[in-house]
């Protein structure tokens, strides 16, 4: 249990016995299959297929040998279903991605290519309806494909940007006890990502996962929604927040205590250098909702709730407090603004910072070994400092990073051990 402790004593600000390191607890904190398998030769680990644990960025299972040579603490629990709403779990089938490497894919993992060679895939494993996302020839993940229906304004519904969000079944709710129950053995932090508490998060308004997705699906159009549709975008959020907080309460009932962190929302709301939108219209149109989940989770439960968002977004800092969050990532410290001992001077009683470790735009991909080292041993010397930091990088680790800089950071790391 010594990785949930110390979990547990950053998560309340307390000096931890070690950082805690997190690599593949969420979608946005993971590895790409490449780089597992990179990783699995590098540490003579048994040879086998890595399996693809979300195939939408492709990121790898990092199985129990691999966290123990990589010094990990933290689990997570995965929805049963992954983004393209096929079932994301056993039977198995092998894959050969186009750049080569054999990987482990859900056995309804439905794909094929195009006249160009890109890799298409398909809603539910069904190639009778429109694919909904594509895979680049030369790519690593898949990007989704809009399926945008022409809008006539006064037939928009909101019911319609509801399709995919649904009270749970006694089923599924047997499913998250279950992967809870066989989680909790693990003696590791534990984060789960139910699902549902997404606010306007992008990567998810296209509706993959849907055959025949209806309401607002374009990405631009979404955008342009907040702000000349603000009443339509509130009624969604409305009805979606009271399912949340039922789907909350049911899994509170059954796991409750053995759940550290829940993945809120993925929302973005920053670009390299500003914000997407003005601190009024943050407060106008998210915050009311992020306060009834994340309040709702703080009076009810122990657990600490977890915001993404990408981008310049140091100006937002304090509405994210005061919208309830308790930790941020991936605490992109190479945007405006984002200096990683401001942040701790000014955040760091009240978030958590889950991520800034190494920039994985420059330094680790294109810098050297020791440049890597050099940033990692900085950010671990300022985050780490009284508690509130878990180490990730910024964002996932994408494919054709050097796998040289990839062990250089977890060696500096072992250092805080």
């Amino acid at each position: 249990m010594i990785s949930k402790v110390q979990l547990q004593k950053t998560l309340n600000h307390e000096q931890p016995d070690k950082i805690v390191v997190d690599f593949g607890s969420t979608a946005v904190t993971g590895i790409h299959v490449k780089i597992v398998e990179e990783l699995r030769s590098y540490y003579s680990l048994e040879k086998k297929i890595v399996r693809v644990i979300e195939p939408y960025q492709m990121l790898g299972e990092i199985d129990e040998d691999l966290m123990d040579a990589l010094g990990l603490d933290i689990v997570g629990a995965y929805g049963k279903e992954n983004m393209f709403g096929i079932n994301n779990h056993l039977p198995c089938k092998e894959w050969k991605t186009p750049w080569g490497q054999i990987v482990l894919v859900p056995e309804n993992f439905n794909q094929k290519k195009n006249e160009k060679g890109d890799i298409l895939i398909f809603p539910g494993g069904d190639q009778s309806v429109a694919p909904s996302a594509i895979m680049p020839a030369s790519g690593y993940f898949f990007d989704a494909i809009i399926r945008q229906e022409p809008i006539v304004e006064e037939e928009l519904d909101p019911k319609d940007n509801l399709e995919e969000f649904s009270f749970i079944s006694d089923e599924d709710l047997k499913y998250w006890q279950n992967e809870i129950d066989r989680l909790s053995k693990t003696g590791k932090g534990i984060v789960v990502s139910p699902g549902g508490t997404a606010l306007g998060d992008i990567a998810l308004v296209p509706g993959m996962n849907l055959k025949q997705p209806r309401g607002i699906r374009d990405i631009s159009e979404w955008y342009m929604s907040t702000l000349m549709r603000t009443d339509y975008i509130k009624q969604i959020f409305e009805q979606q927040v009271e399912i949340a907080l039922y789907n909350l309460s049911r899994l509170n009932e059954v796991s409750g205590d053995k759940i550290d962190v829940i993945f809120i929302c993925g929302t973005d709301f920053g670009t390299q250098t500003s914000t997407f939108c003005s601190p009024e219209h943050f407060n106008n149109l998210w915050l009311p909702y992020y306060q009834r989940i994340n309040n709702w989770i703080h009076t009810n439960t122990g657990w600490k709730t977890f915001k993404h968002s990408c981008g310049a977004v140091e100006t937002f800092m304090d509405r994210f407090i005061d919208a309830g969050f308790d930790i941020i990532n991936p605490v992109q410290v190479n945007a405006t603004g984002m200096v990683p001992a401001l942040l701790k001077q000014k955040y760091g009683k009240n978030l958590v910072f889950w991520g800034g470790g190494v920039d994985t735009q420059k330094t680790l991909p294109f810098g050297t070994t020791n440049q890597v080292k050099e940033q990692v041993l900085k950010h671990c010397k300022i985050f780490g400092k009284d508690g509130g930091f878990v180490f990730n990088t910024i964002h996932n680790i994408q494919a054709n990073t050097p796998i040289e800089n990839v062990v250089a950071m977890f060696n500096v790391l072992k250092t805080f051990s």
